[in-house]
């Protein structure tokens, strides 16, 4: 197929070409795009290919004035009498060179349309091995010279060991953060499938449902409900474009927190009916926490409070230390919070040299600790005697050690207030981290796969440059980004504000997605190192579009992805 020839590359004194970027003037109406991909003639027979950044239009009036003034003066009633020269100009950067040549493009060359394959080689799609499926890139869009492609990862470059973790920006709705999370996770589940069971290579993944019932349903099929056949028909022809299977996650398993069947209050927006019959097929499990087991944990519930004397890291290594002479013996939480009321009730010594009561913590701090702690678990059933088995319940930590390859646990923590979010949350993150460090290879059962995958939106309320440094969860999250990549533990995360999230879980991400935001957030030193022109258009994407950015790529990527194809609750 023969290239499209649009234009020549310009070369002035004031705008050179150089061995980054490059300007060609073009047909004033020629369709063209930010992310297109352009080829250019160059010297000893070779081409190089660029991705265009900007498009701009220009006359020959020397100023503004010079147009209303041949307006007759401003009349917006009458085709101006002077035909003005115009002509739109191009500025693009160098992606790529066939033959390895960088020498700034010249003056007068040839500028084509990219071929499919071209295009492939100018972003380096061409050579990407372990191959996962992100989406799609269309070129030359709304033209006849359209070209739609899939566009793979190196899965190795989001799951490890090459790099992992993936963080996904964009404002609430529009920019279908979870949406796309549950797309990559999707094509990593169908790619992780086909490997024979003898494959040491296996994968795994823990997902957080934090807003209404939204993750409830996913190995339930989508019915379309608004959209009818047609667009069923439609987002099916585009998974399997893709290479995916148009069916819904397997081997799903969900946990929600737990309530009895005498109260009407309810810890999930699952509906009475939809619970009972998941525990009939043996798909849900209500999880509680025992003091005997999980008391280490509550920690956990201080991730939000500054504790800069650390007097309640102090109080709690004092509840786990089994020899302390307070809480030895202890062994449900209403003995627990009497204890803890009885130690915030001492008086204080009286005189100077006296020793404090409980050693050396004073009752102001129990009286915190005891605050928090009752508003956590008082008259919550999650916080209960150990779990009935038999009756569907469970210790989610528990859960977590036996997951196996290809298993997918929803854990639903949407109706929890945010202290007991961030509990539960904290305490999964670390059982699995602590998973794959082998603390628990001497208990029966216990094989995870070599890679688990940790979903979270809203990660700004765990891991935000204001949260204290003394939380539990942050350093919980930092170890996961920072170390996890060796383990095999890989964060997914997704906030609405990039510039919100600490430094050093972005920076240790090796995949980003951008999707719709604010002029606000990309005026920030967080996209910084993108051109003005992707930046505005950060703010005007389409629900489904993203920006991403990855160290297989050789430049940024505007791609598409597909709807989700597992049920959708209405809003």
């Amino acid at each position: 197929m023969d290239n499209k020839l649009i234009g020549r590359i310009i070369a002035t004194e004031k705008c050179p070409t150089t061995m980054d970027k490059f300007t060609f003037w073009t047909d004033s109406n020629l369709k063209l795009h930010a992310f297109d991909i352009v080829k250019i003639g160059h010297i000893d027979g070779s081409f190089s290919y660029g991705v265009i950044e900007n498009i701009s239009h220009i006359t020959d009036a020397q100023s503004f004035l010079t147009s209303f003034i041949s307006s007759d003066f401003g009349n917006v009633e009458i085709e101006a009498p002077t035909l003005r020269v115009g002509m739109n100009y191009v500025e693009a950067s160098v992606s790529f060179n066939d033959k390895n040549l960088y020498t700034p493009v010249h003056s007068g060359s040839p500028v084509y349309l990219a071929t499919a394959n071209e295009i492939k080689v100018a972003l380096g799609l061409d050579k990407i091995q372990n191959q996962l499926v992100c989406g799609s890139l269309k070129m030359y869009e709304d033209t006849t010279d359209e070209i739609t492609l899939p566009v793979c990862l190196n899965s190795k470059f989001i799951l490890g060991p090459e790099g992992a973790h993936l963080n996904i920006s964009g404002i609430s709705g529009l920019a279908s953060k979870t949406s796309y999370a549950m797309f990559l996770m999707k094509a990593i589940q169908e790619q992780y499938m086909k490997k024979s069971q003898d494959d040491e290579d296996s994968v795994a993944f823990v997902i957080f449902n934090v807003k209404g019932k939204d993750l409830m349903a996913i190995d339930r099929e989508n019915d379309f409900e608004e959209g009818g056949i047609e667009e069923r028909d439609r987002v099916y022809a585009e998974y399997e474009s893709l290479g995916l299977s148009t069916s819904p996650f397997k081997q799903v398993h969900y946990y929600i927190p737990y309530y009895s069947n005498m109260t009407e209050k309810r810890s999930t927006y699952l509906s009475k009916e939809d619970v009972e019959d998941y525990i009939k097929d043996g798909k849900l499990h209500k999880f509680k926490y025992s003091y005997d087991d999980d008391k280490e944990s509550l920690e956990m519930l201080f991730a939000d409070v500054d504790d800069p004397q650390q007097t309640m890291e102090a109080i709690i290594s004092k509840i786990i230390d089994d020899n302390d002479p307070d809480f030895n013996g202890i062994s449900t939480w209403d003995e627990f919070r009497e204890k803890v009321d009885e130690l915030s009730q001492r008086s204080q010594p009286a005189g100077k040299g006296q020793q404090r009561a409980s050693n050396e913590i004073s009752v102001l701090s129990w009286r915190k600790f005891k605050r928090i702690i009752n508003k956590a678990i008082k008259n919550d059933e999650m916080f209960a005697n150990r779990p009935n088995v038999s009756k569907g319940e469970c210790r989610l930590a528990d859960k977590l050690k036996h997951i196996s390859s290809n298993d997918i646990c929803v854990i639903d923590i949407a109706k929890l207030p945010e202290d007991k979010q961030a509990f539960v949350f904290g305490d999964a993150v670390r059982t699995i981290y602590n998973l794959k460090l082998g603390e628990y290879d001497s208990e029966t059962g216990v094989n995870p796969p070599s890679r688990i995958v940790i979903f979270i939106d809203e990660l700004n309320k765990y891991s935000s440059k204001d949260t204290p440094k003394s939380s539990p969860i942050l350093r919980e999250i930092l170890d996961v980004t920072e170390r996890g990549r060796s383990l095999g533990v890989v964060l997914f995360g997704a906030e609405q504000f990039r510039s919100n999230i600490h430094q050093r879980v972005t920076g240790n991400c090796s995949t980003h997605a951008y999707g719709r935001t604010n002029s606000i957030e990309t005026a920030t030193k967080d996209y910084g190192s993108l051109p003005s022109t992707y930046k505005n258009m950060l703010t005007r994407l389409e629900q489904g579009d993203y920006l991403i950015q990855n160290p297989v790529f050789r430049s940024l990527l505007k791609i598409k992805f597909p709807k989700p194809i597992y049920k959708q609750f209405k809003k």
